[in-house]
């Protein structure tokens, strides 16, 4: 067995990655991702010892050729990643937000999500957190580091982390669907039929296609991209000076518009994308053109912003901890005190807004016409604080390991599929009648064994020509 260890790394922190190249008999393995990192594995089987040989010094001489060198693995440290530093001011708001209930998870919080069943909270000591709508702890998620952000996509919840990787959190145990590439430093992401979406600390717009394989990127006409949206028709990038749309299959920029400050969040609707910017205010544009529909006002910088269906309210948190409400045109309804910090972000759902804030809560706000107009008259009511359940279901990423069980037969109605190697990758095949067996299954990479099959409860099509898997995921001996 022979084993060859490169890495890269420039002072400019633009690259900090390693590369290894395995061979064993007619088997060459390529490990490669951030340093410090576990990174990705694949394999590759050769018809000859020869030819294995020939291929992973075709493969180290590239590398090489880029500037890669010669390394000893762990003598060079991981780089520190990135967090986002935020100041949170107290609030100039005369009045406090009339809040029902609040969850402290102990640690600043980037990530919401809000669907119909439960909460979802993120935080920076990368815990994971679902509750029901009414404040119950149903669950925890415990990732390896910090949650930049929680996106969903239809059924699917993603969350963005600091180790440069994407969890799925929709299955019984949670697990990477995306590595993201070593010079690649995750501030925001979105995620669309399948499809990731990156905004980085370079102001990059990287996406990447379900198998997690690169498709195109594009360098921002700003930095510190805290902002990416994507829909059907294209990917909307805010940064440090404005907005830039691209179309979704090749990265063609559609339309630029600068904005009044740097862009610190965005937020979409079906005809428009919102930009909450350091100016102090939010900025409605156009998706079709990028044209500024209405710009609102507030007293600081915008952290983050929201609305209720169709931007019929707008709803924004600034860094002096206030939350402001807004009517479609621009006039200000109210402002009010979150009670605690400033909000990092927030969801508008059923006349409930949620906030997760810096100093670490889940806010849930009763944004009512009546319950706010007795908060302005001084009238809140007694804040609930959550507290942790004595039991706690506690789920951690899946691996090769322990990510699957081991069935005999498939049950009922479910769905078997099967690894196969196509021109040195693994990829997920349908073996059950019924499905497109040209086709992809998005599949966790930690578990993917060649000649194995697994049963999974069901399969969605995405547009890309794809299928996703929803529900557990099991061995089939």
């Amino acid at each position: 067995m022979s084993r060859t260890y490169l890495e890269l790394s420039q002072d400019d922190g633009s690259a900090h990655k390693f590369y290894e190249v395995t061979v064993q008999g007619q088997v060459v393995t390529v490990r490669y991702g951030r340093i410090g990192a576990a990174g990705q594995t694949q394999t590759s089987t050769f018809p000859t010892a020869q030819k294995a040989e020939a291929a992973a010094a075709k493969k180290i001489g590239e590398k090489v050729r880029k500037g890669y060198e010669a390394a000893v693995q762990g003598q060079r440290a991981p780089r520190a990643v990135s967090r986002r530093q935020v100041a949170s001011a107290p609030s100039t708001a005369r009045a406090v937000a009339p809040v029902l209930w609040r969850f402290r998870t102990g640690s600043a919080a980037f990530g919401i999500h809000i669907d119909e069943d439960r909460c979802w909270v993120g935080n920076q000591a990368g815990d994971v957190y679902t509750l029901a709508h009414g404040g119950e702890v149903l669950a925890r998620y415990q990732l390896p580091d910090g949650v930049k952000c929680l996106v969903a996509d239809d059924f699917w919840i993603y969350a963005g982390c600091d180790d440069g990787r994407v969890y799925d959190l929709s299955s019984k145990l949670p697990f990477a669907a995306y590595d993201i590439a070593a010079d690649v430093d995750i501030f925001w992401l979105d995620i669309h039929e399948g499809v990731l979406n990156v905004a980085d600390r370079a102001g990059r717009l990287t996406v990447i296609d379900h198998e997690d394989e690169h498709q195109w990127s594009r360098g921002g006409r700003g930095e510190h991209a805290w902002m990416v949206r994507a829909d059907d028709r294209a990917v909307y990038h805010g940064h440090t000076r404005g907005v830039t749309a691209h179309s979704p299959d090749g990265g063609v920029e559609l339309w630029h518009t600068p904005t009044q400050g740097a862009v610190l969040f965005g937020w979409q609707e079906d005809d428009a994308v919102y930009a909450g910017t350091a100016r102090h205010t939010v900025q409605r544009l156009s998706k079709a053109t990028g044209g500024i529909e209405a710009t609102y006002h507030c007293d600081s910088p915008v952290y983050s912003c929201a609305t209720s269906p169709g931007g019929r309210f707008v709803f924004a948190g600034d860094s002096a901890s206030s939350v402001y409400c807004f009517d479609r045109d621009g006039t200000r309804l109210w402002k009010l005190g979150t009670g605690g910090g400033s909000a990092l972000s927030m969801q508008y759902r059923d006349e409930r807004l949620f906030l997760v804030t810096t100093d670490g809560s889940l806010v849930c706000v009763d944004a009512s016409e009546a319950a706010v107009t007795a908060a302005q008259q001084g009238s809140v009511p007694v804040v609930r604080d959550v507290k942790l359940a004595a039991t706690l279901p506690t789920y951690a990423p899946a691996t090769a390991a322990t990510a699957v069980t081991t069935v005999t037969v498939a049950p009922a109605g479910s769905v078997v599929v099967e690894c196969v190697q196509e021109n040195g990758r693994t990829r997920i095949h349908v073996v059950t009648d019924g499905y497109d067996r040209s086709w992809n299954v998005q599949f966790p990479r930690a578990i993917r064994e060649p000649g194995a099959r697994y049963v999974v409860d069901a399969l969605h099509a995405a547009s890309g020509g794809f299928y996703r898997v929803r529900g557990d995921i099991r061995r089939l001996r």
